[in-house]
């Protein structure tokens, strides 16, 4: 029932939890069974069943506002260990270790490479499956713009250069989104749009 996309070694589930219905997103090997959760959000029962029936050893977080974040004390009560980068750290009720940029997390035989999103958080973070078109990308980018930068430590000219040198020189435009909130998009959908979003200023 959560199986959101599969391909050779590698299956997504996702669920939708808490008010702001938020994505949670499983990366599951699928020749070892290994799993990483992104964002212990809210719902810490359906996670925790989640990560019993998928084989996830490490939590990780997009970014740490409040609304992705609700379920850590219980994910970690249960043996979990939860990452965020550096300047997240401080938003968190507690956390494990620290996530570096342009490192790898090895999930069975996947790599999934971290590339630090600045400009919702000073902190955001996406997550790209390598040899896969999967890109996580919490609420940095979304169908039709960026994140909101109007929190405390947003920016809307620093969240525009991250998406714009860190997601859309990067990857391909066949490279599928996979947002905090709501649907998927792609590279190839959202690229065109970006001077629109600059002029518009949101």
């Amino acid at each position: 029932m959560t199986l959101h996309w599969k391909g050779t070694g590698v299956e997504v589930h996702k669920v939708v939890v808490g008010p702001y219905e938020n994505n949670v997103f499983t990366v599951r090997c699928t020749e070892t069974g290994d799993a990483l959760l992104i964002d212990a959000a809210n719902e810490h029962e359906q996670l925790l069943e989640l990560c019993q029936s998928l084989g996830v050893r490490t939590v990780v977080e997009t970014h740490g506002h409040w609304d992705h974040i609700q379920a850590i004390p219980a994910i970690r009560d249960a043996g979990y260990e939860v990452g965020v980068a550096a300047e997240d750290a401080t938003m968190l009720p507690s956390y494990d270790f620290i996530l570096e940029d342009d490192s790898v997390i090895e999930v069975g035989r996947l790599r999934i490479r971290t590339i630090h999103n600045p400009g919702h958080t000073p902190g955001s973070m996406s997550f790209y499956v390598e040899d896969t078109p999967l890109l996580f990308s919490g609420d940095t980018l979304f169908p039709g713009g960026p994140g909101a930068t109007d929190f405390e430590g947003g920016d809307f000219d620093t969240i525009i250069k991250s998406i714009d040198e860190r997601m859309f020189s990067k990857f391909s435009s066949d490279t599928v989104v996979l947002p905090g909130h709501g649907d998927d998009t792609t590279i190839g959908s959202e690229a065109p749009q970006l001077q629109e979003w600059v002029d518009r200023g949101w």
